[in-house]
């Protein structure tokens, strides 16, 4: 199985992270950055949770990074978060070696359709496409139709569309200034080569074969990226909310983008898209979230909500991957008698698949980092792999950047 999808998470200060394909940023409020000058924030990207081929490995490993770098880049220049994110996600989207935008999976008639979803966790407003042709970046669209819905009504009270699939999101995003591309484009050596493979296989075999499972059927909804709750999830404090939450799911080539404020969590899950959309994965894990032990809270998604979830009981295997990027505002004692606001943040991840490839990066690196995990056995068919990453403090006045270090937990 190719690896499913990818996406981008970040935080940018304390202010309302925002989140677009499987990407978030949170950023202090704009005031406080201002007065000091500098922007704080923490990007985190995925290239998808499946089977990555070990030979493409520095590949997956530099458009992760190079995601991550353009992320924060343009942070530095006082962009939107939504802008911040889209600039990682087109990164992800233009590569030809992820399973999004370019070179992602053909379906059965030997097209590209994509899907995009984008959420802002302070309004609740949410902008999606899907089985979406002929545009280059999806999540442009997506992000269009977030900020058109934001706008209020259309004329004779009409309500503005959050959803668009097919030929009618096609129309839509070029009567809105976004530039269409020949569907051509789309396929890379490597998708078309999965497709004849895959093809070959279909035309021999009685059923579609496990293996088949990112070859998608023509004219359905190819993703689980743009379905309300299974794609992305936001929401702020408030209520009966202890933390802000974000939320992104991701299989082929999804993602999506969240506001939210002074605390705030990103997931971004990728796999199967069925098994993600009939458990709703993104949003139990947003819930689970509130706890006090994220780690815990994780683990008991994926086992009681996910792999033995009775909506998939009838499955040889369940497969999926979640990032998870939990952060709230903290104060640090300076010299001054006022103590400064600061960012906590905690990165974890998960997955039921054969490998996943992060990377993750601050305003306060360098360079961008990578983690890429191959599991060489797999004990069962629903094992979990789950990393707890690192802690991390992002101080807007002193580099506070500390790695916990990596722990592996088979579940």
């Amino acid at each position: 199985m190719e690896p499913a999808g990818s996406g981008c998470l970040g935080l940018a200060d304390v202010h309302p992270p925002e989140a677009g394909e499987g990407a978030a940023l949170m950023r202090r409020s704009e005031r406080d950055a201002a007065a000091d000058g500098r922007s704080v924030g923490f990007v985190l990207v995925h290239a998808g949770a499946g089977y990555h081929s070990e030979s493409k490995a520095k590949e997956y490993k530099q458009v992760c990074k190079k995601a991550c770098q353009k992320a924060i880049e343009k942070l530095q220049t006082g962009a939107l978060a939504v802008d911040v994110v889209a600039a990682a996600l087109i990164e992800l989207e233009d590569s030809p070696f992820t399973n999004a935008g370019m070179g992602s999976n053909l379906n059965l008639s030997g097209d590209i359709e994509c899907d995009a979803s984008t959420m802002d966790g302070k309004s609740l407003n949410f902008g999606a496409v899907g089985a979406l042709r002929g545009i280059k970046n999806p999540i442009l669209v997506a992000n269009k139709l977030l900020s058109e819905a934001q706008k209020g009504k259309l004329s004779a009270g009409r309500i503005p569309p959050c959803f668009l699939v097919g030929e009618g999101a096609h129309k839509w995003a070029v009567d809105h200034g976004i530039v269409s591309c020949s569907p051509d484009i789309m396929a890379t050596k490597f998708s078309l080569s999965a497709f004849r493979k895959n093809r070959r296989k279909l035309e021999l075999a009685e059923k579609v074969e496990t293996e088949m499972i990112q070859t998608k059927k023509r004219r359905e909804v190819s993703e689980n990226a743009a379905v309300y709750g299974c794609g992305c999830w936001a929401e702020n404090t408030g209520g009966h909310n202890v933390y802000s939450t974000a939320v992104s799911t991701s299989e082929h080539s999804f993602h999506s983008v969240v506001p939210i404020k002074s605390t705030w969590y990103e997931i971004a899950v990728k796999g199967c898209g069925e098994h993600l959309v009939r458990t709703m994965l993104a949003r139990e894990c947003s819930v689970a979230l509130q706890a006090e032990d994220a780690h815990q809270a994780l683990l008991e998604t994926m086992q009681k909500k996910f792999v033995r979830s009775p909506f998939l009981a009838s499955e040889d295997s369940v497969l999926g991957g979640v990032i998870v990027l939990r952060c709230c505002s903290c104060s640090l004692e300076s010299e001054s008698s006022l103590n400064r606001e600061a960012l906590l943040v905690e990165f974890l991840w998960s997955h039921t698949t054969e490998s996943m490839c992060v990377g993750y990066m601050s305003t306060q690196d360098g360079k961008a980092k990578h983690l890429y995990q191959i599991m060489k056995t797999i004990l069962h068919p629903r094992q979990i792999f789950l990393y707890p990453v690192c802690q991390l403090t992002l101080d807007p006045v002193q580099s506070g950047l500390a790695d916990r270090g990596l722990e592996q937990r088979l579940c």
